[in-house]
């Protein structure tokens, strides 16, 4: 187990690391902007180390002084709690050389995982059933308007490196896919500084379940029960429900089964 933990994140999400590895005995290292100096996390951490000003790039999202803070402190791993680093593979890589426990996934995960187009093509080969939809990123306007041909309309035009409920948009017929070609990839370039786009078919009246899974690197894997996330405002969720009121025990069992297929 470790001895020392390196938070690199902030606020509410840093706090709840803090509690839980005070709960096992672990010492905690937490980072901060300058602006984030009297901040909670920074208090209630054993240790603390300023990263940087303000800006998240030269702050948070700055892996040279979040290693430099590790290796300063002697922490023997770091938790990136969720957003900023945390889905980062070059974070994950660099904490690999230089000795440091990355408490999430492993590079090669990351970049599989990294944007939706890929991550589509890796459950596709797990043998998750997918939505209808383009392989891998469309190159152009005239492969997109091919692929609604072929899938039907509507279809949604999606960002790859998408999130936030940026970077989409649904389109009814050829003229809006034409329409909305060089304005969504506008959108998701200024977003994500990836204007990369893939298409999927539109699905009417959904409902937004995930399925959460757990595994270490003994290849042991579990889901976690589902989570109903339909209650949305333009594509964010705004509720995440469980159990899912829609949910019926042989569907639970059926998406169970393709989450660890997946894991």
């Amino acid at each position: 187990m470790f001895k020392k933990i390196l938070i690199a994140n902030r606020g509410e999400i840093a706090l709840r690391v803090i509690r839980t590895c005070k709960e096992m005995g672990i010492k905690t290292v937490a980072v901060y902007s300058t602006a984030d100096a009297e901040s909670l996390h920074v208090r209630f951490a054993d240790e603390a180390v300023c990263i940087g000003p303000p800006q998240s790039a030269q702050s948070y999202l700055n892996i040279p002084n979040i290693i430099a803070a590790a290796e300063i402190t002697n922490a023997d791993a770091i938790h990136p709690g969720y957003g900023f680093l945390s889905e980062n593979a070059q974070f994950s890589r660099v904490c690999q050389e230089n000795d440091i426990k990355f408490i999430g996934a492993s590079p090669e995960m990351i970049e599989a995982m990294g944007d939706k187009a890929s991550a589509k093509a890796t459950m596709k080969a797990a043998g998750v059933p997918t939505i209808p939809g383009s392989e891998g990123i469309l190159e152009s306007l005239e492969d997109a308007l091919a692929c609604a041909k072929e899938i039907g309309y509507p279809i949604m035009l999606k960002a790859t490196a998408g999130g936030g409920g940026r970077g989409m948009r649904m389109c009814k017929d050829d003229a809006e896919t034409a329409e909305g070609w060089d304005s969504t990839r506008r959108e998701a370039g200024a977003a994500f500084g990836n204007d990369g786009m893939y298409m999927e078919k539109f699905v009417t009246e959904p409902r937004h379940i995930e399925i959460q899974i757990a595994g270490d690197r003994t290849a042991k894997c579990c889901h976690l029960s589902e989570r109903d996330c339909s209650i949305q405002r333009r594509h964010q969720k705004l509720v995440e429900e469980t159990p899912s009121p829609f949910m019926t025990d042989d569907l639970r069992e059926k998406m169970g089964q393709a989450g660890h297929c997946s894991g």
